[in-house]
């Protein structure tokens, strides 16, 4: 196994946990008069963010000219979704509600690390095509 896919494998793993943790575990906020708040639609978007970043890695271990050009794309992938969360969408205004206590740190933490296992596979890449 060429050690330039492993990066890709890494944001494989962290894509998914993110986009299936953004509506289970690490979900948004559940308002006691079932109506969806701001964290919802936050959410969401990391749901999609995730699902760009699964089918982004998946092409990264499969088309071996294209891996540090889509390492590239990843950069900014990872940076819409470390951002998402309280800066592009806002989220509860209560620093206790569960939106800001568990769902904003853990994509920060998941995205932070897509971000550096993004540009450590541009590297990789990089080296191996000279």
């Amino acid at each position: 196994m060429k050690k330039s896919i492993l990066p890709a494998l890494i944001i494989l793993i962290l894509s998914i946990i993110a986009a299936l943790g953004s509506q289970t575990f690490l979900g948004a906020c559940v308002h006691e008069d079932g109506s969806f708040g701001a964290c919802h639609w936050a959410c969401r978007a990391l749901l999609g963010e995730g699902m760009l970043m699964a089918v982004l890695s998946l092409m990264a271990l499969a088309i071996k000219k294209a891996r540090a050009g889509l390492y590239l794309a990843m950069l900014p992938a990872s940076l819409l979704g470390l951002l998402t969360p309280g800066t592009l969408i806002q989220l509860c205004k209560m620093p206790t509600m569960r939106c800001r206590m568990l769902t904003q740190p853990a994509m920060t933490i998941l995205f932070s690390a897509m971000l550096v296992a993004s540009l450590v596979g541009a590297l990789m890449s990089r080296k191996g095509d000279q």
